[in-house]
Parts: C-alpha cells; sequence; structure tokens
C-alpha cells in the first residue's frame, strides 16, 4: 500500500544526499499529499564544492541510474 511505504521511507530515516541532509520520508509525505493530478520530480545535481566531481562522475558513467533512482 502507498502509505506503508511512506510510513517505511520515514522510518529508515534516509536522508538527502546535499548539505542538508533533508529526510526523504518529509519530502516523500509532501509529495503524496500534494493535491495535483501531475507531479514532477526535480534533480539538482550541481556540485557546490569546487574540485568536487561526484555526482558528474555518476551522471556520466551512468546516467540511467538516476533516472532510475528517481523512479
Amino acid at each position: 500500500a502507498p502509505q506503508a511505504l511512506l510510513n517505511m521511507m520515514e522510518a529508515s530515516r534516509l536522508r538527502g544526499r546535499g548539505g542538508a541532509a533533508f529526510p526523504a520520508g518529509i519530502k516523500w509525505q509532501a509529495v503524496a499529499g500534494a493535491c495535483a493530478e501531475t507531479k514532477y520530480v526535480v534533480v539538482n545535481a550541481d556540485e557546490g564544492d569546487p574540485g568536487a566531481f561526484s555526482d558528474r562522475f555518476l551522471l556520466e558513467d551512468d546516467p540511467f541510474r538516476l533516472i532510475e533512482a528517481t523512479a
């Protein structure tokens, strides 16, 4: 059930990879609760640290990994 998945995400305490490490469960709950017929996923792959190319490497090496991870 969708709510069970949302509860599992929140209980996992999974956090984003950004500097704020925002809890993914809270984001998922907010999207699920939004009153919209169409919802969009926005991926920010900007690397704020000068000389850090870890995200760039992932995107260039296997761009489908990013698409699959957002699905």
